[in-house]
């Protein structure tokens, strides 16, 4: 790293320490191949003029950015045993150099903000160095925002179909149903039919009016696992609808890995749509039955009033109440037909040449049924043994 002039004392009659903390009254610059290490307070008040120059903060205490007037930088990094707070945006030109340190700014105040600028970009993010709050981009088609919680590192990839003018994302390690961050709240049973679970452990904020997918990932401490039968195939990216609040399916164009560590990219939507997103599955009662219910198998009947397999019970129905079952016999000739079926096929036809024989029944021999679960989008054939 580049020797550093470290400020501690009076610059001009523009720029003071004052209060403990550097108050800049007048424009001021950081000139080509200057560099300027801030180890106290910064409060701008004044044009903080664009330049080549490094601002960088350093030290094991806090130092709190605040002021009237955003201050734009060219170069800055964080090398501090503490946090930057922003209480007024930082604009960057070029890098900024995470190492050590978080930039924080209001979790409920979107405009205040980190932001890349047209050129903008950052080196050196991790768990330890990134920004906890708001990130913003100016003028992007294609950016990674150095978001995530105190703990870790959580970006966003976003990739739009044009130039960006402004977009800004935070990361939230929280229930989105009771948030502590935000004032907002979204409620993860409020869901349109076909998301099954929406996850409570976390939710990114992204903000653009440009079509564009994103990329986001999950780990352990995601614990999608926990989600009752849930597999990476089920997983899709949702997002809180502003218009309908409620959580809707954004959908997937991409994914990978597996249940404990993953990415996903997906389709393309208009952020600014959408309060929140992050990952849910396909319904819960679709994963339960289709688990539980590869195949239903091939039934035995023996209608002969011992109470025994009297009946044709097909279990866990009752998940698809609009339902339906067919019965076929050798020929291929319907013997038996019922909407919305609870169980009531005792070896008896009601459709078809063998319903003036219902006193007989139907006689003994192989049946071929065929079952659809409406509500599940299920379908699910197999074989019928009926023994007089």
């Amino acid at each position: 790293m580049k020797p550093i002039l470290h400020i501690v004392f009076l610059l001009s009659v523009s720029f003071a320490v004052a209060q403990s903390a550097l108050y800049n009254s007048g424009n001021f610059a950081v000139h080509h191949n200057a560099q300027i290490g801030l180890h106290t307070d910064f409060i701008n008040d004044a044009d903080f003029e664009p330049s080549s120059g490094l601002v960088g903060f350093y030290g094991n205490r806090p130092i709190i950015v605040s002021g009237n007037v955003s201050p734009t930088f060219w170069d800055t990094e964080i090398l501090m045993g503490s946090n930057v707070f922003l209480q007024t945006s930082i604009m960057v030109q070029n890098n900024v150099n995470f190492i050590l340190g978080d930039v924080l700014s209001p979790t409920n105040i979107p405009a205040i903000n980190l932001n890349f600028m047209d050129q903008g970009f950052f080196t050196g993010e991790s768990n330890a160095s990134k920004v906890t709050g708001f990130a913003a981009i100016n003028n992007h088609e294609v950016f990674s925002f150095p978001v995530g919680d105190p703990q870790q590192l959580r970006p966003l990839t976003l990739n739009s179909e044009s130039t960006t003018p402004l977009a800004v994302c935070a990361y939230f390690f929280e229930d989105p149903s009771n948030p502590t961050s935000i004032i907002q709240a979204f409620d993860t049973e409020e869901k349109v039919k076909d998301i099954g679970t929406v996850t409570d452990r976390e939710f990114w904020v992204l903000q653009s009016d440009v079509p564009t997918q994103v990329t986001i990932s999950w780990n352990t401490r995601s614990a999608l696992a926990t989600i009752p039968n849930a597999t990476l195939e089920s997983i899709i990216v949702v997002g809180w609808s502003k218009s309908s609040n409620q959580w809707v399916i954004i959908g997937n164009s991409a994914i990978g890995g597996d249940i404990s560590q993953g990415v996903v990219t997906s389709e393309t939507f208009v952020p600014s749509d959408y309060a929140a997103i992050t990952f849910g599955t396909v319904p819960l009662p679709t994963d339960t039955f289709a688990v539980d219910h590869p195949t239903l198998g091939n039934y035995f009947l023996s209608p002969n009033g011992d109470g025994i397999n009297d009946f044709l019970i097909i279990d866990d129905m009752e998940e698809s109440p609009n339902n339906s079952l067919r019965i076929f016999n050798r020929y291929g000739q319907k013997v038996f037909e019922k909407i919305n079926y609870t169980n009531e096929f005792r070896g008896v036809a009601n459709t078809g040449s063998m319903v003036p024989n219902q006193t007989a029944g139907l006689p003994e021999g192989v049946y071929f049924y065929l079952v659809t679960l409406d509500d599940l989008g299920l379908e699910y054939s197999g074989f019928l043994f009926l023994d007089k």
